[in-house]
């Protein structure tokens, strides 16, 4: 029983397939019923999370959406936006979503979704935003598309060709982002990053094909807007990799991009921000092997204390990470102190908070041994009451939810 259960585990979380983790494995991994005994436990800094951002009097919070492997079509993350707004108290949509078509250099890099929310007496303003790169991959994804053919997939049993499907939309993501594709998903973020810092509502454009670049009166809008940054698996790569590169180009202005125009003024205004990623199904550690290091690490010293040599060359006065990571999710990891300094950029001045936490449930597998189901260990962050209630509220504030209070454990790390 057991061998037969380990690759069963591995081939849904390497496929995704959500079908047969329900139709196959249901009985064996998923309970229903007793006490909900997951492990909450939260092991770092303090995090304040969206809320208090909503609540001060001056500039809007902003959250930018980044997926991971897999094609997607915009909308992928209603569900859990509608579950944040929820926490949040922000449910009165202002009006419909925009879509633009992100645009560089006359080259498509996929599509950003806005979404304005606000709570009943407007006092709280939220900008959601969602960023699908996916359409950069989906053309090179084509070359396996034979393989989903009736000329080869008949000959497959009937789990196992649903299964290679899921694989060959999905295992390919990894090995194109390390390519050419790579240069242009970061460009998609950089200008999902850029229509964040418009000023307002009207200077988002409702559809249509648009490059956005950074206007004159944009660093008085980086003063008073909260940026915050939600990330799953392959995602998040692409995230500190986006973000890393916008901090080496705006060390060497030089360099023609979307940020040639972003002036003094409007970067001393980013080195004043503290950021927070929430990073699910984190990737991180994986993702770095076979890669350069970044082009500055190890001098944290330098760029984020206020007497560093290089302090007027940060990024951002604070990056805090929250990485979300289930011990059953096989394809995520939790980031080790040592991480930072050696593999991530010291401009971001970095902060790690790992959140260890069971999504699925561990039960016993009629005697045989403890297991819980890798399928839903990998993608069900965004529908745990818990994981949404510690973006939007933190752990170790005032704003901190009831639930969280109740379910998760907090070991304060302050080095």
């Amino acid at each position: 029983m057991k061998n037969f259960m380990l690759p069963i585990s591995l081939s849904i979380v390497l496929s995704g397939c959500a079908s047969f983790g329900k139709g196959v494995a249901e009985a064996v991994l998923e309970k229903t019923d007793g006490e909900d005994t997951r492990v909450c436990q939260v092991l770092g800094k303090s995090f304040k999370g969206i809320a208090p951002g909503l609540a001060k009097p001056k500039g809007k919070t902003k959250v930018l959406m980044v997926h991971g492997v897999g094609d997607r079509i915009p909308g992928y993350s209603t569900e859990f936006l509608e579950k944040l707004a929820k926490e949040l108290d922000v449910t009165a949509k202002v009006s419909l979503y925009k879509d633009i078509q992100l645009m560089s250099s006359n080259e498509p890099l996929g599509d950003l979704r806005v979404t304005r929310l606000q709570n009943k007496n407007n006092s709280k303003e939220l900008w959601f935003y969602e960023l699908t790169w996916s359409g950069i991959t989906r053309d090179q994804k084509a070359l396996l598309a034979f393989d989903n053919s009736g000329e080869y997939s008949y000959r497959r049993a009937e789990v196992n060709d649903m299964l290679k499907k899921f694989s060959n939309d999905t295992g390919p993501d990894p090995i194109i982002y390390l390519g050419k594709s790579r240069e242009l998903i970061l460009r998609a973020f950089a200008q999902a990053f850029c229509w964040m810092n418009k000023i307002s509502w009207d200077d988002i454009p409702r559809g249509g094909r648009h490059t956005c670049t950074f206007t004159d009166n944009v660093a008085g809008n980086i003063n008073l807007d909260e940026y915050v940054f939600i990330s799953h698996s392959l995602g998040s790569r692409i995230t500190i990799d986006g973000i890393t590169r916008m901090a080496s180009l705006l060390e060497h202005p030089e360099k023609q991009t979307t940020l040639r125009s972003l002036d003094k003024i409007k970067r001393e205004a980013l080195q004043q921000k503290h950021v927070q990623f929430f990073m699910l199904s984190n990737q991180l550690p994986m993702l770095q092997l076979g890669r350069e290091l970044p082009e500055v690490t190890a001098q944290q010293a330098d760029y984020c204390q206020s007497n560093g040599s290089k302090y007027t060359s940060r990024m951002f006065a604070e990056t805090s990470i929250v990485a979300f990571n289930d011990p059953n999710d096989l394809l995520s990891y939790a980031i080790p102190h040592d991480f930072i300094e050696k593999y991530l950029d010291s401009r971001l001045c970095i902060n790690v908070t790992n959140v260890n936490i069971n999504i699925a449930k561990v039960i016993d597998a009629f005697g045989l041994g403890k297991i819980a189901n890798p399928l839903e260990a990998h993608t069900g962050y965004t529908k745990d009451d818990r994981v949404v209630a510690l973006i939007a509220r933190g752990i170790g504030n005032g704003s901190t939810a009831p639930l969280v209070k109740e379910k998760c454990q907090w070991t304060e790390i302050t080095d």
